[in-house]
């Protein structure tokens, strides 16, 4: 163990020596909590303990994965591959699965991801003849999701006075009658969405105690990474599982808990020590990732937080440069002075554009920033964009692979049964989901039987459907007989999807098919990493279990050779780059103007800054707007109160800031109605003179198109880079040779074509 205890500090070592009882490790950014979670359960498999009883909950399977070969290192391969280690999803999935029968579930259950979900969603909003502008699925799955996650069942919310009455206020009376039907349905096709992995265990555990006893004597030691994440359903699971031996070990930083959005409630962190009064606290304050600056001024912004842990951290770093920050007139000028930093300190510290990111508080902001890097040809990723398991022809495939495990599993059915195209329309799905609805049959069930089918469709359609039936019998069949390489090929070859998608060569098709291929490439990595396993660890439901589990971090493409990353905070946190820069940070967009009356919501706000700040090693940039386009409209705009509460001494603040009337804003007060409003002694333009051209005659503006060079009165020669919108509204962004880039509305303009 001393080759361990060489890398610790002394804190570090004497949170991995305390195995016995509660321990709460309030692990700062940058602090090293991931090493200390890895050494101690490593510490633990050294004292003797069984890696069968010890269970580790993490947030991301990427995370997991890192912390198991981590252990490995230490302890050797088959010491830590036997340890009960993933996300919450992923290892109550596995408890799941062996107990479904006590719960009422078959064991082969299918998992529903957001796009099922909200599938059957529309489905019972149409069967219930409710109208769908004012029952949004998008609302109403988040309205589900809340109450799984609060453990709030269908009969509970339809017994909360509370909630009824605030559906009815909203004009949604039937939420909870959708509610039940959602889980009705689910319950029929024998289907879990992600929110029932943890919703479930709870029941389980709750009306099971055997069950529960089961596996309290298994994990007898308990650990949980980023505790102050966890929902109320996930803090509920890890105290059922705790309460026996108590011994359990969290670690988190309440400075950091941005997922109140998510149901991540503060509280759980915040509340430890009286869920566990024996507890012991472990203060991890000291920063290896950042310069001494970053820290400060970090920690300056984060004391104006009342509800919060005490712990002072610091940094032994080099002091490192002040934070920059930058003011921009206008949002795309925003997007021009970022880039030319990034440029400016790429070639300072010799660095490649892997080393840069742009973080923003709303997805909407990357557009001006993409918009400028592609014009300079920096290349570029967006962080948290639709990933490979998200594209279509994706989870057409996993579809078919859903189906031939689970064959009750309705959304996957109507997903293929006509895909590719075999002569069954949307009438005849219609009609058949209308039976399945009155008679409480499942979909499979009519679809399989040929005397109900005649009855309700002609006989051409009959014969085809009997032929997807067949298909999908045959592909259940192979798929129990061969592993899932061999499976996922024969779905594709059977199906005649790559053939279908060949038959018309277009460059959509072409990228689809070669997704495809990436694929079966996927699954024989998958069959390859696996050989040495017992035969039923390579079959195809083995595969789509992993994949359902992914989460949004664990799919990101690490082969991104070498591009700056975009990415919401929200996406950012656990990462670190050398030089970040935190854009748009302007009041009433960050912090929201959603947030300005609330303390609590505010305090997230801080927090969600705070992680920005965090994520530096280097250097760390600001940069905000006086004016911003919003639903077509210049709005002006004032620095956030954030940037004002962070110690000036660690800040390098343009010349006039402190100058400008509006950073004096009265934060204490929402703003009133005319938040958008600056004050008269302030302008986000600059008045430009108009030249002296003779005989300028502004030519036709509907006759302007991107690429043609212009003049301009007041502005100048410049070259339309840009057009949006259709006229009267058209808006041109144009690049002045000497004023800069410009958006014009071109009915007024008045510019004269070169």
């Amino acid at each position: 163990m001393n080759n361990i205890f060489k890398n610790l500090n002394q804190t570090q070592k004497e949170a991995v020596e305390n195995i016995h009882n509660a321990n709460l490790i309030n692990a700062g950014a940058g602090s090293g909590k991931t090493r200390v979670l890895t050494y101690k359960i490593a510490y633990l498999l050294q004292k003797g303990i069984s890696p069968y009883n010890i269970l580790a909950l993490t947030f991301t399977n990427k995370a997991a994965n890192e912390m198991k070969e981590r252990i490995s290192d230490i302890v050797g391969f088959n010491n830590a591959k036997q340890l009960w280690m993933g996300t919450f999803h992923s290892v109550f999935f596995r408890i799941l699965r062996a107990e479904a029968d006590k719960i009422g579930y078959p064991n082969n259950f299918t998992i529903y991801d957001t796009d099922d979900s909200k599938s059957l969603l529309r489905s019972i909003i149409k069967d219930l003849n409710l109208d769908k502008d004012v029952y949004k699925v998008n609302l109403i799955f988040s309205r589900i999701s809340n109450a799984k996650n609060n453990l709030i069942t269908p009969k509970a919310y339809a017994n909360i006075t509370d909630l009824i009455n605030y559906d009815a206020i909203k004009k949604m009376p039937y939420i909870y009658k959708i509610y039940s039907e959602y889980v009705n349905r689910c319950f029929k096709s024998g289907v879990m969405d992600f929110d029932d992995l943890l919703l479930k265990t709870n029941i389980l555990f709750r009306d099971n105690e055997s069950v529960l006893n089961k596996y309290q004597d298994i994990f007898k030691y308990i650990f949980v990474d980023e505790y102050q994440d966890t929902n109320y359903s996930q803090y509920t699971i890890i105290k059922y599982l705790a309460k026996k031996y108590k011994n359990i070990t969290v670690v988190g930083d309440d400075s950091q808990s941005i997922y109140s959005f998510r149901g991540a409630k503060i509280e759980n962190i915040l509340n430890f020590k009286k869920d566990f009064p024996d507890c012991k606290v472990f203060k991890l304050e000291q920063n290896y990732r950042s310069t001494q600056n970053i820290v400060d001024a970090a920690n300056s912004l984060i004391k104006k937080n009342k509800n919060r842990l005490d712990k002072d951290v610091f940094s032994k770093n080099e002091k490192g440069e002040k934070i920059e920050v930058i003011k921009a007139l206008t949002d795309n000028e925003e997007g021009y002075l970022v880039t030319n930093s990034i440029l400016q300190k790429k070639e300072k510290y010799k660095n490649t554009y892997n080393d840069f990111a742009i973080l923003y508080r709303t997805n909407m902001q990357s557009r001006i920033f993409e918009e400028v890097l592609r014009r300079k040809n920096i290349p570029y990723k967006i962080f948290g964009g639709l990933s490979f398991y998200q594209r279509r022809e994706i989870k057409d495939v996993l579809a078919y692979v859903k189906l031939i495990i689970n064959k009750n599993d309705i959304e996957a059915l109507k997903r293929i049964i006509n895909y590719p195209a075999r002569g069954i329309g949307k009438t005849t799905i219609e009609k058949i989901d209308k039976l399945a609805f009155l008679q409480n049959i499942n979909f499979w069930d009519i679809i399989s039987n040929k005397n109900i089918l005649n009855n309700i469709v002609n006989k051409g359609t009959v014969i085809k459907l009997q032929n997807f039936v067949d298909i999908i019998n045959y592909l259940s069949e192979f798929a129990k007989n061969n592993d899932a390489y061999k499976t996922i090929k024969e779905i594709i070859n059977k199906t005649l999807i790559i053939e279908k998608l060949k038959t018309e060569k277009t460059d959509e098709n072409i990228n689809r098919i070669e997704n495809i291929e990436e694929l079966i490439n996927a699954v024989l990595d998958f069959v390859d990493e696996r050989q040495e396993l017992e035969p039923e660890d390579l079959l195809i439901n083995k595969y789509i279990e992993e994949v359902s589990l992914l989460t949004s971090i664990d799919t990101e493409d690490d082969k991104n050779n070498d591009k700056v990353t975009l990415m919401t905070i929200h996406s950012s946190k656990g990462l670190e780059y050398k030089h970040i820069y935190i854009v748009g940070v302007e009041q009433n967009l960050f912090p929201s103007f959603m947030a300005l009356d609330n303390p609590k919501e505010l305090e997230e706000e801080r927090r969600l800054f705070y992680v920005a700040i965090t994520r530096a090693i280097k250097t760390a940039t600001i940069s905000y707007s006086l004016s911003r386009y919003k639903y077509g409209k210049v709005n002006p705009s004032n620095p956030s109160r954030f940037i004002s509460e962070i110690n000036p001494e660690f800040l390098n603040l343009p010349l006039d800031y402190f100058n400008n009337n509006d950073n004096n804003i009265n934060f204490a007060e929402k703003p009133k109605k005319n938040i958008y409003n600056i004050t008269k002694t302030t302008t986000p333009f600059t008045k430009t003179k108009e030249l002296n051209i003779p005989d300028f005659k502004p030519d036709d503006p509907q006759k302007i198109q991107s690429g043609m060079t212009i003049l301009h009165k007041r502005f100048g020669k410049g070259k339309i880079i840009s057009l949006t919108g259709n006229y009267p509204d058209t808006k041109a962004t144009v690049e002045f040779e000497k004023n800069g880039t410009k958006q014009l509305l071109l009915k007024f303009a008045k510019v004269k074509i070169l």
